[in-house]
């Protein structure tokens, strides 16, 4: 096994810049996500490592050594892929066997790697079987088990769920975790899908028009999203992100012309300041309009069963900002204003053009 570095890497297709100088480092055994929605470069960048893309500049490294000019057979990495990429008419046993053959491996050592394999994975009873004649889920187990009998220094997985239903997706996610508790082998994860990245990640890099948006543990990135970009993309509905002025003493956010919201906290060092007030929707309790920080209009909600998300705005013109609140079934009102309020802890200010988080 082996760390993976990432220094300053730029790539550029013609004059489309799609990695804008990215660096990390990815320390020996550990699980790292790179999530971001479509297009953020994401894939790019796994690819580059994998040695399938040329890197336009910067440096890559596997270990002690550098790969940039690496063929991709020889930086003893392996990949698993969105679509599998199984061969139709060779067997289970063949599919991951076949890496091995043309590395020249002896026909023991091959039996002993894919039974090590097949049996890590449940697939002992499917070897004869054709890709055809398995599950979604079962190919994708295949498609792990070629990559786990190279017995590589770094796993990289490029969306590799996002062709199974929902319920295997969860089922997936468990396997995915056991395994990487059993082999420890470095892994890098290229998803779009937060709930992966939040439940796989032991870090998570958050990438946004290929640049590095934040890094941190999947709890340190949702609870202190370092811009607006991190906390409207991680969190389901995103965070609620509400545009206003720090009033006199730092004690009111006017917002929206006639509404105004007051800070469950002072913040006298931003008297005066433009500012965008995040609140994620779990964290709004109803309470008595004489209380309450906000008050929006309901426009719906969605029942979940004992929780429901309920979705307004801010000002009588709708023109205000759009809340969404998490909020047991049990204390929802159909209609009319929804009192909330939300305790310090829990609030957040972001400056509005540069999008960064505010500390002061």
């Amino acid at each position: 096994m082996a760390g993976v570095s990432i220094r300053n890497v730029f790539k550029s297709f013609g004059a489309v810049k799609v990695i804008q100088g990215i660096s990390m480092d990815v320390t020996d055994g550990e699980f790292v996500v790179m999530v971001g929605p479509s297009g953020c470069g994401k894939s790019t960048l796994l690819r580059m490592i994998a040695g399938l893309e040329t890197i336009t500049t910067g440096e890559i490294a596997i270990g002690e050594r550098v790969v940039n000019d690496l063929e991709p057979k020889d930086r003893d990495i392996a990949m698993v892929f969105q679509n599998y990429a199984l061969y139709p008419h060779m067997s289970v046993y063949d599919n991951m066997a076949y890496g091995l053959r043309i590395q020249g491996r002896t026909k023991a050592d091959i039996d002993k790697r894919v039974q090590r394999a097949a049996e890590i994975l449940e697939l002992s009873k499917l070897l004869q079987r054709r890709p055809r004649e398995l599950s979604g889920g079962q190919r994708q187990r295949v498609a792990m088990g070629r990559c786990i009998v190279r017995e590589p220094k770094v796993f990289l997985f490029d969306e590799p769920l996002s062709n199974l239903d929902a319920k295997l997706r969860v089922q997936m996610r468990s396997e995915l975790q056991a395994l990487h508790q059993r082999l420890g082998t470095t892994t890098l994860y290229v998803t779009h899908d937060q709930v992966e990245a939040m439940t796989l990640a032991h870090r998570m890099l958050v990438m946004n028009a290929g640049r590095t948006e934040q890094i941190g543990k999947p709890l340190e990135v949702y609870t202190r999203p370092a811009t607006t970009f991190v906390a409207g993309f991680i969190g389901s509905p995103p965070m609620n992100l509400i545009p206003g002025r720090v009033a006199e003493g730092g004690k009111a956010l006017a917002s929206d012309g006639d509404v105004h919201l007051r800070l469950p906290e002072p913040r006298p060092a931003l008297v005066g300041r433009n500012v965008l007030l995040g609140v994620r929707p779990e964290h709004f309790d109803t309470c008595e309009p004489g209380t309450a920080l906000l008050s929006p209009d309901i426009d719906f909600i969605e029942l979940l069963g004992s929780d429901s998300l309920v979705y307004g705005h801010l000002g009588a013109d709708k023109s205000g900002a759009r809340i969404a609140a998490r909020l047991h079934t049990s204390v929802v009102a159909k209609e009319g204003h929804l009192p909330l309020r939300f305790a310090a802890e829990h609030m957040h200010l972001f400056d509005p053009e540069s999008g960064k988080r505010l500390e002061a």
